[in-house]
């Protein structure tokens, strides 16, 4: 026992070290533009630079690529004006689970971020918003105490400052490695909601690929208005699950954000090439309705 907490204790040790150093930490994403990009959908190739222009939407077939939190940031927010919240908040769970502190270090290191979420207020055509931006390239964008804390400030913050609120969704679910405490996270940003909106909070809810699990069970499904991109894959439980318990064949098009759409559970599918000025057009209008 001595033995597994001196172990324990020194991989926490480890990982407390490299959060004092977040600047160390390479970004390597901004490959050369002459780099080729395939889709994961069509397999068509494509130079960064192009794809870049394009939104990262392939232009053979309108697949609609993952974006990292900077992307969906830089496509988005006005210029300069996005400010984090909570960026170095850390959680000790990552060395009680066997292999998920080399998990997590390795997330670290080919994301930049120290989680699977970066939360923070910008403005949006002039339009102060406080916003969350899942990052499906960390841990499948899964939601541990980290995340959940992250996006119930960021809600408790939005609250007090009397903003409007946007969660971009793109996830695997809860992070089983953290057991409970990560299941804990859907009730208390859930709870969170509820309590914004009933002080007069609005909520924008955007469903990307893939918004799944517990994600897609609490905070990503409760927005008073929700959006989805194009063909994003939204659901609970994977396809093989649910046929394997009805034992029946789900139609080919099931948990796309247009089947969804189809039985009510989205509002709007918008291209990413129209979503910016589709959120300048509802903060608006929110704008409006609160005066």
């Amino acid at each position: 026992m001595n033995q597994l907490f001196k172990k324990r204790k020194e991989q926490l040790g480890f990982f407390q070290s490299l959060l004092s150093k977040p600047k160390s930490i390479s970004i390597p994403r901004e490959f050369n533009e002459s780099a080729i990009m395939v889709c994961d959908a069509c397999g068509g190739a494509s130079s960064k630079k192009d794809m870049a222009s394009n939104l990262f939407v392939c232009p053979s077939c309108n697949y609609h690529l993952k974006l990292t939190p900077q992307q969906r940031l830089y496509q988005l927010i006005d210029e300069n004006s996005f400010r984090e919240t909570n960026r170095k908040m850390s959680s000790t769970s990552v060395a009680l689970f066997p292999g998920y502190l080399t998990k997590y270090n390795k997330s670290v290191e080919s994301t930049g971020n120290l989680e699977a979420v970066v939360c923070g207020v910008a403005t949006i055509g002039g339009n102060k918003t406080a916003i969350a931006i899942l990052d499906a390239h960390f841990m499948m964008g899964s939601m541990g105490s980290v995340v959940g804390e992250k996006i119930t400030r960021l809600i408790e913050l939005a609250d007090r400052k009397k903003l409007p609120l946007i969660i971009f969704s793109a996830s695997g679910g809860a992070r089983m490695q953290e057991g409970i405490n990560s299941l804990m996270q859907m009730a208390k940003t859930s709870a969170a909601l509820a309590h914004f909106g009933d002080n007069g909070g609005f909520y924008l809810s955007v469903l990307t690929h893939p918004t799944t699990g517990g994600v897609s069970a609490s905070f990503a499904m409760l927005g008073d208005i929700i959006l989805a991109e194009p063909g994003a894959l939204i659901g609970f439980a994977g396809r093989r699950v649910i046929e394997k318990t009805m034992n029946e064949k789900l139609p080919d098009n099931f948990q796309t954000a247009e089947f969804v759409k189809e039985k009510g559970f989205v509002d709007r599918i918008v291209a990413r090439k129209q979503l910016r000025n589709t959120l300048i057009t509802l903060l608006e209008y929110h704008k409006e309705a609160s005066i």
